[in-house]
């Protein structure tokens, strides 16, 4: 009898469970609206919603469901950031802009990339000097491959 070698749970998987555990705890909305954590790594955090919870009168996706996901995408990478370097805070958002480009008629993907390293770095240098950061993210909400929404959310972390 051939024994089958199970895959070993890497530190990625175990950083998407821990962020979609904090977020199910911390915002129990995320519950009610299905968002699971889809890919979570050093630069990406990438969120999911089922449609049937987040649907409009148009069997679309809702607006402020769209709108929510982006919002939890952005504060799930500074989540994810401040706790690789073991950091405390509480992250707010503090300013944001959206753009409605197309329907969602089915999951909502939202997906935030930090690209410049550089910023990232200055976030995080200027929190632990001053127990305070702001950091802008754009997340973009994309449907059958095309961009339906792009938001652009500034951030706060502070003690």
């Amino acid at each position: 009898m051939l024994l089958r070698r199970l895959p070993l749970r890497n530190k990625v998987m175990d950083e998407c469970i821990n962020l979609q555990s904090v977020l199910h705890q911390e915002i129990p909305l995320t519950v009610a609206m299905g968002i699971s954590v889809a890919h979570c790594s050093q630069n990406k955090v990438e969120l999911r919603a089922p449609l049937e919870p987040n649907i409009n009168h148009k069997c679309t996706a809702f607006g402020g469901s769209l709108y929510s996901v982006a919002v939890l995408c952005g504060w799930g990478l500074v989540f994810h950031q401040m706790h690789l370097n073991g950091l405390n805070g509480h992250i707010v958002i503090q300013h944001s802009e959206v753009e409605y480009k197309l329907p969602v008629d089915g999951e909502i993907k939202a997906v935030c990339v930090i690209e410049d390293e550089t910023i990232l770095t200055q976030f995080l240098k200027t929190y632990r000097r001053k127990n305070l950061a702001r950091i802008r993210l754009q997340i973009k909400i994309l449907f059958n491959g095309k961009e339906a929404m792009l938001f652009s959310g500034h951030y706060v972390v502070h003690k």
